[in-house]
Parts: C-alpha cells; structure tokens; sequence
C-alpha cells in the first residue's frame, strides 16, 4: 500500500512537471508567433484603435514639455541666458502639483519667478507673487530658497514687523492717512467700532449678530472672513471669543502682516482657490468688499459653492455691501444666491451715493439648511 502510494505521487510529479513544461512552450510559441506577426506588415492581429494612439501621443508630448521647457523666444538674450541656469527639476515640480497646474500658461512669470539661487534668500518679488497667485499658479513651486523675514521684529514697534522695501508707504501711518478706511490702525478700539456702530440698512453690527445666532440656538465658534483686508473683522469677533480666519493678499501693502500683528491668521490664497478648509466645520463666512462684481460669474459661482462647502447645517453666509449694478443684481446675482437654497435672514439693497450707472450695495445674511 505504501508503495503504490509514493507511485501515485511520483506519477503526479512527473505529471505536473510535464505540464508546466509544455506550458513554457506555448508561452514561447505563442510569444514567437505575436513577435513575428507584429514585425510582418501582413498582420492579421486588429490594430490599436486610433483614439488610443491620439491620447499616447499627447502623453509623450506632455512629459516632452515638461521635462524640456525652454523660455519664451521672444525673451531678450540676457532674459534667456539667466532663465537657463533655472534648475529642471524645479520647474519639474511646480507643474506637476495638482494644486498649482495653472502655473504651466504662463511660463514668462514662472521662469522669472523660478530665477534665483537654490539654498540662499528668496528674491524679493512681491509684486510676481501676487500675479502668479490671481493666475491660480497657487501654491507657488519654489522649494529651496529661504524667506526673507524683517531684521529686528518688535512687539512694541508695529513697522518692525513688515519688509517696507516692497510698497510704497513705509509706515502704518502713511498707509492709514492714504487709506483711512481699510484699517491699518490696528488699535482693537477702531476695530472694533467698524463692526458696532448701525448707521444704515447695510450695517450688521456684530452684538446683533451674534443675537441673531442665540435666537436661532445656533453657536458661532468658527468663521472665515473671505477678503478680509486687514483683519478687522476677524478682530472684533475675537473680543466675542469666536476664531475667524482671514483670506487676503498683499496688493501694494502688508495686509497679512497686518492681520498676523493682531494675533490672526491670514490666509494668503485668491478668491479663486479652493478654500483649505474640511467640508461642514464653519460657523460663518463672511465676504467682505473684495467680493464683488468684477468676479467673474463662472468663479464667483464656484466661490459660493466652496463656501457652501466648508459651512456647516445652520451655519451663516454673510455678505457685506456687496456692489454691483442694480439690473446686474437682480438677473444674475440674486438667482446664483438663491441656487444655494439659504434661508434669507437680512436681505437689504441700498443705492451707491453718487451712482452714475444704477449700481447699489447688498448685505445679507443668509443660512444654511441643517439638511438637505
């Protein structure tokens, strides 16, 4: 019994071993014959299809691009001859990123801005920052060069904390007397006012905000102040213990600088950025003067939409003096508002002062549903 037993199995070996051996030779028949009618013009085997070819080819032509990019020929030749020394892989990583793809449509800004010495001090380019930022080339690419900070930041001295090379005025006060009322004095007390006074229908004050919130039995905790200049806002809800965010750029002055002064968090991202903030966290959003008419429909659209996003159920969507023509208001504006299906607490349109072309301010404070 013991010997037809190790019979049995030495036969199944053998068999196995044969039959992985005649594998082996299919296979390489097989390949043979796939080779041989791949290299015969006769071939019978189906061709790839057109349409596979067309996205192959589009491939290679993408890597081709951004493996060899060369600059805009246009370029005078000392241009050219110092945006050669640009590292590769450096333009390499800035135009695979997700996030900053945009930066590959305009390749003049980007290779200035990528023009500068790996491990040393960063250029001082505000100004290139910021255009590559509204061109959604965000966030930008550079990853070896350092920050430039102020030499001798002081708590006590505001203009200490800020690089004045990059504007115009060099002082808090030169920016408060050019521009009274975008807030750069950053004493809470003034602040503080913008937000308490009811002067007109558009005013929204915050203690009655807040009232508005408790009738509702609703918490404000969290809040991002979209366009927030300086951060006045975000500074007058601090006094009421609520944490806003503020989204603002440095257009030919230190806003962000100004907000971090206040012990803030600016967000340096452009209205067109998705907002880098979870889905549903956010009490309120507020959009402040910088959202007005001048955005494009299509992206004021997805604007409200993201902010749609990240506000939680119950939450508020304040819109602060929103400008644009009366007609404009009520047959583009006022429709895209109503797609989101908000509940109108405060809905309140007043003409501009000296208005040549029919254009009038909106606040509204609008609410989410707490489901949909």
């Amino acid at each position: 019994m013991a010997g037809f037993t190790m019979s049995l199995n030495l036969l199944l070996l053998v068999a196995m071993v044969a039959t992985n051996i005649l594998s082996l030779y299919h296979l390489s028949s097989t390949t043979s014959f796939f080779q041989s009618t791949i290299n015969s013009s006769q071939s019978s085997v189906p061709t790839v299809p057109n349409h596979l070819l067309r996205q192959l080819h589009t491939i290679r032509a993408a890597i081709n691009h951004l493996t060899n990019h060369q600059p805009d020929p246009k370029s005078t030749s000392s241009t050219v001859t110092s945006r050669a020394a640009v590292s590769k892989d450096l333009l390499l990583y800035s135009r695979l990123s997700p996030i900053a793809s945009a930066c590959h449509n305009y390749p003049d800004l980007l290779h200035d801005y990528m023009n500068y010495t790996p491990y040393s001090l960063c250029p001082s380019d505000t100004d290139l920052v910021e255009k590559l930022i509204l061109r959604g080339c965000h966030p930008l690419p550079r990853r070896r060069c350092f920050s430039r900070t102020p030499k001798n930041p002081s708590e006590s001295k505001p203009e200490s904390n800020v690089i004045w090379s990059y504007y115009a005025c060099k002082s808090f006060d030169c920016l408060t007397t050019k521009f009274p009322d975008l807030g750069f004095d950053l004493s809470l007390e003034k602040s503080k006012s913008q937000f308490s006074n009811y002067k007109s229908e558009l005013d929204l004050p915050v203690t009655q905000l807040l009232q508005i919130a408790k009738s509702a039995n609703s918490v404000l905790r969290l809040g991002i102040d979209v366009g927030g200049g300086t951060g006045s806002f975000a500074a007058a809800m601090k006094a009421q213990n609520v944490t806003v965010l503020t989204t603002t750029m440095n257009f030919n002055a230190p806003y962000s600088e100004a907000v971090a002064m206040r012990g803030l968090v600016p967000l340096h991202v452009p209205l067109q950025q998705r907002l880098p903030v979870f889905d549903g966290v956010v009490d309120l959003v507020r959009c402040g003067r910088a959202v007005n008419r001048w955005i494009p429909v299509t992206v004021m659209e997805f604007l409200f939409f993201d902010l749609d996003r990240i506000l939680r159920g119950g939450g508020y969507l304040w819109l602060d003096r929103f400008f644009s023509k009366k007609v404009d208001l009520e047959n583009v504006y006022a429709p895209m508002i109503g797609k989101l299906g908000y509940k109108k607490v405060k809905w309140a349109v007043a003409n501009k002062i000296d208005s040549k072309h029919g254009e009038v301010f909106l606040t509204a404070l609008l609410q989410k549903p707490v489901a949909r």
